[in-house]
């Protein structure tokens, strides 16, 4: 019985750091999701805005501006796909950290690999993120907004 308890605490000990990483990853994700919201909810007012719009100078602003934002929306979808993507990684890293001591089956290579390919898949996030937070500030205009 000690025998057992002694191997799991070693396992839940080699889990700790993997299960802070997921952490850090649902934070990630709840930052992009909220910039996500954000940048539909700009695209909305701007696609009702833009319908009242005479001008052509304007109309042509805010078309431009709309495939920016909908440019956007595209790659930062692809940030939290991958970056879910990496927490499921981890989240598997963990589980079979468990399975393969319950089960006494080697699986180390497993979860190098597992975890390897979710902190690739983290970078992956990472560079997209900083894609669009790089495109919302190039196409920032000071003091532009458009009026009715």
């Amino acid at each position: 019985m000690a025998e057992s308890v002694t191997a799991l605490a070693s396992i839940i000990q080699i889990a700790v750091a993997p299960v802070f990483l997921l952490a850090g990853i649902a934070g990630f994700l709840n930052v992009m999701s909220g910039r996500l919201g954000r940048i539909v909810d700009r695209a909305r007012v701007l696609e009702r805005r833009a319908n009242s719009f005479s001008d052509e100078s304007k109309l042509a602003l805010a078309s431009r501006e709309l495939r920016t934002l909908w440019r956007r929306v595209r790659i930062i979808n692809w940030s939290i796909g991958m970056c879910t993507a990496s927490a499921l990684m981890v989240c598997i890293v963990v589980v079979s950290l468990f399975i393969g001591d319950f089960l006494a089956i080697h699986i180390e290579t497993f979860v190098v690999v597992a975890f390897v390919l979710g902190l690739l898949l983290l970078i992956v996030a990472l560079v997209l993120f900083l894609k669009e937070v790089q495109l919302a500030t190039r196409v920032l205009v000071a003091g532009l907004e458009y009026s009715d």
